[in-house]
Formats: structure tokens, sequence, C-alpha cells
């Protein structure tokens, strides 16, 4: 018999509102919010902004409020964002 599997419970870590810096803050606003809502609000942001390498859709090109989150650099991965946004919540 097997056994039923338990419902993926979300990491609690993951869902603890956040202060973002200054600098997330142009980006996402001022509240705190969980890493999932950064992340997702960056996402729309990005979008909106037109900020994705048309040929390279992994590659986020940055605008000036991007810059300031992601070091000075102008282009990044989206596999490197996190490590990023993590410098600037508190």
């Amino acid at each position: 018999m097997k056994e039923a599997r338990a419902a993926k419970k979300p990491n609690p870590a993951l869902m603890k509102p956040l202060q973002p810096s200054d600098e997330l803050a142009a980006v996402v606003g001022s509240a705190p919010l969980p890493r999932t809502e950064v992340v997702s609000k960056v996402w729309d942001y990005i979008k909106s902004n037109n900020l994705q390498n048309p040929e390279n859709k992994r590659e986020i090109l940055a605008d000036a409020k991007l810059q300031a989150v992601f070091g000075g650099k102008r282009k990044v991965s989206m596999f490197e964002m996190n490590k990023h946004f993590a410098q600037h919540l508190s």
C-alpha cells in the first residue's frame, strides 16, 4: 500500500515579509514583501519595461533602477537575480 503524499507546504522562510532596500523599493515598492512577491514584482517590471534581451530571454538588460539593484551590472542572467535580491532584503 502506497502512502498518501502530504501536500507540499511553502517554506515559511520564503513567506516572511522582508524590507526592501531603497534601491529595490524603487522597483517593487517600500512595503515589506515575501521573497516570492519581490521576484514576481521584479518580473512584472522587467516585462512592462521590455528589459529582456530579445535574442536571449534568460538575460535581463537592466535600466538605471535595476542596475542599482544588480550592483551596477548592465546585464544579468535570470538565474543570478535572486543573489542580488538577497543583498537588498532585510
